[in-house]
């Protein structure tokens, strides 16, 4: 929102400054840096799928209470490729994508993990 909105007309697509999002990602059987990225990722997935989705269609339906289109639309959202959206996302913010990041997270474990437990980093890599 800018200085000129109200808070009462808040442009369509823009969450404001009200929203908060809690996320429990925590597995005891896993390293906890590693559940914090699944989680977060996981979370920016599911706000990039909604900002995908045709919502002006399930407006539309809903509002003429056609609800076929609708059920259609949601069917068809299940099949959308985000996918090579999210990709794409992930390269423009030098990140990897896929499953190319846990790489990194085993780098990470080796490196500062392993030396904070007090293990060595070679008795990490051979885990």
């Amino acid at each position: 929102m800018n200085s000129r909105q109200s808070p009462g007309k808040r442009s369509s697509g823009q969450i404001g400054r009200r929203v908060y999002i809690g996320l429990d990602y925590f597995d005891a059987s896993i390293n906890r840096v590693a559940a914090w990225v699944i989680g977060m990722r996981n979370l920016m997935k599911a706000l990039l799928i909604g900002l995908l989705e045709p919502g002006h269609l399930l407006r539309d339906a809903e509002q003429k209470m056609d609800f076929t289109p609708r059920l259609a639309t949601f069917e068809e959202l299940k099949s959308l490729p985000w996918g090579p959206v999210w990709d794409y996302y992930c390269l423009k913010k030098g990140v990897p994508a896929g499953l190319d990041w846990h790489e990194k997270i085993r780098q990470y474990e080796s490196r500062v993990l392993a030396v904070r437990d007090g293990r060595t980093p070679a008795m990490t890599a051979s885990r």
